[in-house]
C-alpha cells in the first residue's frame, strides 16, 4: 500500500495497516520541513509513522508524479490526506491512478469530506467534532465543552474509520476485482461515534444538559473523584449489583442514600461520594477496590499506564528500539500484529524500497541525480 505522507489520521491509518502486516510505502516530500522545526532525527520517535519505509519524492516534478503512478500500478491501496482537488492538481488523483490500476482502493482522509460547502476550507479536530455534535456532549455541567485532545476527530472518527473503510474495500475488491474511492471525513466519523448517545436520547434516557446524564459525569456512580493525595480515581458502577458492591466496599451507607436512579438527588450524592473518596489516597483505594466488581480504576498518567500490572499482563505497551509505545491492536489468534520497524527519517529507504517495488536501479539513479527523489 502507498501512503502519501500527511499528518494525524493519515499516518494513523497507515500505522494500523502496517501493524497488521501490510507492506506500506510512505511517500514523503523532498525537502519537506519538519513540524515545529524539530531536528529530523527526532522523527524516529514520531510513533504514528512506525512500521513502514520512506521514499522522499518531489510531487511537483512530472517524473515524481510518474513514479507515484508507476508504484500505484502494483499497489492494493493508496491513502492521502490532501484538501479536495489537490491530488488531482498534482496528477495523482483517483482517475489517474485507476487508469493504471483499476483494482486500486484509493483512501481519502479529510475533515469535511470531498463534498459539501466546507469541503475546501481549513479546519482541525476541534472544528469537525464541534459540527458533528460530539463536542457538545463532553464536559462538566455548567462549563464549556472540553475537547478530548484529538482522539475523537483525528483518530476515532478519522483514522480508524478510514482504516475500516480500506479493509471493507479490500474485501469487496476480492469479489469484483475493482477498486473504489473511500471518502473518509472526520465530521462524518465523529457523528457516527455519537450513534449510541443519539439512541439514548431517542429512548428518553439522555434528556438533560451536558454533564448531567448517566455517563457524562452527571451520575455519582459514573464519575472521576479526587483522592487525599490530589490524584484521581474513576468509578463506573452503573448496574445495580456493581453499584451495591461499590457502596459496600467503600462503606458508603446505602440505607441513607436516595435511590440510585433518582436524578434529582445526583448532585447531593456526588458531594457525598466526593467526601468519602477524599479520605484516602489513590493507592489506598486501589488496595481496597482493585480486582472487585465495583467498576473501579485509578486514573493513570501515560507513564504510569506502561507499568500497571494489567497492562503488563496484556503486553499493552511494547518497547521498540528503546522507545515504549502502544502495542498493535486488536489481537489476532494466528496472525498477531507486530511493529515492523521504528519510524523512518523521510527518504531513508529510497533505493532499497523502490527496488523492492519494481523500480529499476538505473531509473532510481536517474531520479536521484535529477533531484526527483531524495535519499537520507
Amino acid at each position: 500500500m502507498l501512503e502519501i505522507a500527511g499528518i494525524g489520521p493519515v499516518p494513523f491509518v497507515a500505522m494500523m495497516l502496517a501493524d497488521a502486516g501490510a507492506d506500506v510505502l510512505r511517500i514523503d516530500r523532498v525537502g519537506s520541513e519538519t513540524w515545529w522545526g524539530i531536528d529530523k532525527e527526532l522523527l524516529r520517535r514520531d510513533l504514528v509513522n512506525r512500521g513502514r519505509r520512506s521514499v522522499a519524492v518531489d510531487l511537483k516534478n512530472p517524473d515524481g508524479v510518474e513514479m507515484i503512478l508507476k508504484l500505484a500500478e502494483g499497489a492494493h491501496g493508496l491513502v492521502e490526506g490532501f484538501r479536495p482537488g489537490v491530488a488531482e492538481r498534482l496528477g495523482i488523483g483517483p482517475e489517474r491512478c485507476f487508469e493504471r490500476n483499476p483494482g486500486l482502493v484509493y483512501g481519502r482522509m479529510t475533515g469535511w469530506g470531498q463534498s459539501g460547502r466546507y469541503a475546501k476550507t481549513a479546519g482541525h479536530d476541534i472544528n469537525y467534532i464541534a459540527l458533528s455534535g460530539a463536542l457538545d456532549l463532553i464536559g462538566r455541567a455548567g462549563d464549556a465543552p472540553v475537547p478530548p485532545v484529538n482522539l475523537v476527530g483525528d483518530f476515532g472518527g478519522g483514522g480508524m474509520l478510514l482504516a475500516f473503510g480500506m479493509v471493507c474495500a479490500f474485501l469487496e475488491q476480492k469479489r469484483s476485482g475493482l477498486g473504489q474511492v473511500v471518502d473518509a471525513a472526520m465530521v462524518d466519523g465523529a457523528a457516527l461515534l455519537t450513534t449510541f448517545v443519539r439512541g439514548m436520547k431517542e429512548m428518553g434516557l439522555w434528556q438533560r444538559s451536558r454533564g448531567e446524564n448517566l455517563i457524562d459525569t452527571g451520575a455519582p456512580f459514573y464519575e472521576v473523584y479526587a483522592t487525599a493525595d490530589d490524584r484521581y480515581i474513576a468509578v463506573g458502577a452503573i448496574e445495580p449489583q456493581f453499584y451495591g458492591e461499590l457502596l459496600r466496599l467503600t462503606g458508603i451507607d446505602s440505607e441513607g442514600l436516595p435511590a440510585q436512579m433518582d436524578e434529582t438527588q445526583w448532585p447531593a450524592m456526588k458531594e457525598r461520594f466526593a467526601a468519602v473518596f477524599a479520605t484516602r489516597t489513590r493507592d489506598e483505594w486501589c488496595q481496597l477496590l482493585d480486582g472487585t466488581d465495583a467498576c473501579f480504576s485509578p486514573v493513570l498518567s501515560m507513564e504510569e499506564a506502561v507499568t500497571h500490572p494489567h497492562n503488563l499482563d496484556r503486553s499493552t505497551f511494547v518497547e521498540v528500539d528503546r522507545v515504549v509505545q502502544p502495542a498493535p491492536a486488536p489481537r489476532f489468534s494466528r496472525t498477531q500484529g507486530v511493529v515492523q520497524m521504528s519510524p523512518p527519517v523521510p527518504g531513508e529507504h529510497g533505493v532499497e524500497a523502490l527496488r523492492d517495488w519494481g523500480i529499476g536501479s538505473d531509473e532510481i539513479s536517474r531520479l536521484q541525480g535529477a533531484g526527483v527523489i531524495e535519499v537520507s
